[in-house]
């Protein structure tokens, strides 16, 4: 079936006379939370190896796009044909060893090239007046991520530390501020918050370094947490102890068990 086929289901929606009430009121700015959603919901079903969940939900992020480009083609700003055509240019753009005479060894070659190539258009857009080094990394990222995507793009001009050791005493340092700031009689809260800030910073930079992407890994922790605190609440129930009643020894001894479990499986 042909992509025409939602581009018009998408028009109609939006018309004036007989479409959706709901559809014809949305604007670029409301869908974006369920852009955001329909995403992370993609991400989940691949996590979860579920293939006909995601084939759904790369229907739903598709359905985005078009619903995105309609809003503006009745602003005359561009329309679906627009977006379509400009992600071909850009690919082939980017991709001149397979669509020019350009030669790359592998894939980390290729990375390294891609990275060359968008820094070149930075460069012409930055010489032009129009945008600087760390411009297009977007403000609605998840913030581990739009960090490490900030210090990516530092580090490609040379603002970055020269290995591990430098990191992990920057860690070291952020941590000990916090600490300092926690330890003055009536610290302030917007300069705690900021030391947090400044650790957790350090603490994406770290991950970088180590070849971790710092989102990644805290979905994980987040999902092994959540697994555990599960175990745990089970193993109290069996005990005739309802969470709510438990204090935090008993609560502790339940999550070391839940620990043994999990070590056992």
């Amino acid at each position: 079936m042909s992509i025409q086929r939602l581009v018009a289901i998408m028009a109609q929606l939006r018309d004036p006379r007989g479409g959706c009430p709901w559809d014809r009121e949305q604007t670029l700015e409301t869908i974006v939370p369920y852009t955001i959603e329909e995403a992370y919901e993609v991400a989940d079903s691949i996590t979860r190896g579920d293939m006909g969940e995601l084939c759904g939900e790369l229907g739903d992020l598709l359905f985005q796009v078009v619903f995105y480009a309609r809003i503006a083609s009745e602003r005359g700003q561009f329309d679906f044909d627009d977006v379509v055509r400009g992600i071909c240019e850009k690919m082939v753009r980017r991709h001149p060893h397979v669509f020019a005479d350009a030669r790359v060894a592998d894939a980390e070659e290729q990375s390294v090239a891609w990275e060359q190539l968008k820094a070149e258009e930075r460069r012409k857009g930055a010489a032009e007046g129009r945008i600087g080094h760390l411009a297009g990394v977007a403000q609605a990222l998840p913030a581990l991520l739009r960090a490490s995507k900030l210090q990516k793009r530092a580090a490609k001009v040379g603002f970055d530390w020269p290995d591990r050791a430098g990191v992990l005493a920057k860690v070291r340092e952020e941590l000990a501020e916090l600490e300092a700031e926690l330890n003055q009689a009536g610290a302030a809260q917007a300069r705690v918050a900021e030391e947090m800030g400044d650790l957790l910073f350090s603490c994406v930079n770290l991950s970088r370094h180590l070849g971790f992407d710092a989102e990644s890994l805290l979905r994980a922790t987040n999902d092994k947490f959540e697994a555990r605190f599960n175990v745990m609440e089970a193993i109290l129930q069996e005990q005739g102890t309802p969470l709510a009643a438990a204090d935090l020894a008993v609560m502790d001894a339940a999550w070391d068990e839940a620990k043994r479990k999990e070590g056992e499986t």
